[in-house]
Order: C-alpha cells, then structure tokens, then sequence
C-alpha cells in the first residue's frame, strides 16, 4: 500500500512538472524572436543618414524606432524600386569580421529583393516611378548559442532570465542588429522616408537553438517584411503614410 502510495506521489509531482515545463516551453513560443529597442535621436550618430538625421521623430508601436515620412509625397506615383547593395557602417572599432560583415549585408540584400519583389518591380536604374533604397547596418552584436539555449529550456535558467527581463527588457545572451535607411526618389533624389531602428533578441524557444547571427537575421527578416508591407501599402492607398 505504501509503494502505491509513493507511485501515486511520484506521478502527481512529474505530471506538475511536465505540466510547468510545458507551459513555460508554450510560453516561450508565443514571444516573439525579436524585439524593438526604445531609441531617441541622441542615442545614435546617424553616420549614414547625416545630416537627414534631423529630421527623424520617435516611431509608433507598430514603426522603426526613429523615422521621417515626407508629408508632401503622391505615393501612388511610385511602383517600382531600386534597391543599392546595404552596406556596414560599424566604424574601425568594430569587432565584426569583414566576412561576417560581407554575409550580413549580403542577407540583407537578398531578403529586401525578395520582399520588395513581390510588390514591386526591381529596376537597375533610375527612372520615372522608381524609389531608390539605400540600406546599412551600423551596428551589430552576436548571440551566445549554448547559453541562450539553456536560458530557455533548463527551468532554473529561465527563471533567471525572465528576472533579467524584468528588471532590463531584454533577455540574457541575445544578438542585435541595427539599422538605417533612406528612401528617395530615384530621379530628384528627393526623400521620401527615413528610418533608424534597433533589434534584439527576443524571448521565442524556437530562437534557442539558432546559431550567432540569428537574431541579426530575424531582424532582417522583421525589417525585409515591414517595409514591404508598409510601401505596399501607401502605393497602393491601402494605408496613409505616416
């Protein structure tokens, strides 16, 4: 009766901790894999943007963290676009490698041409109709894999991490990447919009097991896809720029 007994304990406090481990792991999936970082105007040198640098405000809930839209544009004149190679403006003291550096901006290209793709036509060359993107990544900082893996999965870990969370908004050995952005138009070279955003890792387990640069990469996947979406969408009149 007794070895019952101690069966029917062991079976309670397993299925508890399967049920605790499960719904942290639940959790966790709902997080996103990145996260926007508050930015005001002196928190970057804008060595890209320059002198347009003055012209940024502090974005929305559902915008970059500083940009300009320029309210006197026709958008619906526009439905092609060229996208310029992004280039990395990290500076000399950067500790990226110019092969990590080259892969990055690489990425970066690549997934621009094939979000803007599918809402626009890409041109080589500038003309009537055609938005010129010049993009570069000014910052970047690598993921520590192991660790970010057992963060997320070993409870105790976690606790901790969700503790830092609390007290900093972030979470512990994540990447970041950082960028800006200048939309003109390809003839005038007047600016149409403008963009600095910064992005860390989030709190989603599907990131735990990614490699250095995936949370740069999810940032670049999160920037392809939002601007796409957002020129598409002051284009076509869907949504008013602002």
């Amino acid at each position: 009766m007794k070895t019952k007994l101690n069966d029917a304990q062991y079976q309670i406090k397993f299925t508890t901790g399967s049920s605790f481990l499960v719904l942290a792991l639940l959790v966790l999936s709902a997080c996103t894999s990145t996260e926007k970082v508050a930015m005001n105007q002196s928190d970057v040198n804008c060595a890209f943007l320059a002198k347009d640098c003055s012209l940024l405000t502090v974005g929305g809930k559902e915008q970059t963290g500083l940009r300009y839209i320029n309210p006197t544009v026709k958008w619906n004149q526009y439905s092609k676009i060229l996208i310029d190679p992004v280039t990395f403006w990290g500076g000399d003291a950067t500790k990226i490698s110019a092969a990590d550096q080259q892969m990055l901006v690489n990425y970066f290209s690549q997934q621009l041409k094939e979000q803007l793709g599918e809402k626009f036509e890409l041109v080589n060359q500038s003309g009537p109709g055609v938005m010129k993107l010049d993009v570069a990544m000014t910052d970047v900082e690598t993921a520590t894999p192991v660790l970010r893996s057992i963060s997320m999965i070993v409870p105790q870990a976690h606790m901790v991490a969700n503790l830092k969370y609390l007290a900093t908004g972030t979470m512990p050995f994540v990447g970041s990447a950082q960028t800006e952005a200048k939309l003109t138009d390809s003839v005038s070279g007047t600016v149409l919009a403008l963009a600095v955003d910064k992005r860390i890792g989030g709190g989603s387990f599907t990131t735990g097991f990614q490699w250095q640069w995936g949370d740069a990469e999810n940032a670049i996947d999160h920037w392809a896809e939002l601007l796409a979406t957002k020129l598409y969408g002051w284009t076509s009149g869907k949504e008013v720029a602002k």
